[in-house]
């Protein structure tokens, strides 16, 4: 059975930071991906980042894109989300999904096949 588990979110104030993991079980490493989504007030659910977990590869949603590094500890099956420079606009629940890859084409990107129940992240001003 495959399993995500979110852990690292909070309150912080902006500018602050916050590391986000997502445990992973039931999922054989080193084959697919797992992303990181969130949904802002108002608006669909958006992936923020996606990390190949053969490879390494990540990609990020232009909003976070020089703040939020993912990163992938194959040996702990753990996929992290490191975020600086938190805004108040980053505030969201944010969840890991699993993903056959991070790819995106002109139709769009994989759909997440596995989520885990998200993580409360909160910036205040």
């Amino acid at each position: 059975e495959v399993q995500l588990v979110e852990s690292g979110g909070g309150l912080v104030q902006a500018g602050g930071s916050l590391r986000l993991s997502c445990a992973a079980s039931g999922f054989t490493f080193g084959r697919g991906a797992i992303g990181w989504f969130r949904q802002l007030r108002g608006e669909e659910r958006a992936r923020v980042s996606c990390i190949e977990t053969g490879d390494g590869v990540a990609t990020y949603a232009d909003a976070v894109k020089g703040r939020f590094t993912t990163t992938s500890d194959n040996a702990k099956t753990t996929v992290y989300l490191q975020m600086n420079t938190l805004k108040p606009a980053d505030t969201s629940r944010y969840y890991c999904a699993i993903l056959e890859s991070c790819y995106c084409g002109p139709l769009g990107c994989h759909m997440a096949d596995y989520w885990g129940q998200g993580t409360q992240v909160t910036v205040s001003s």
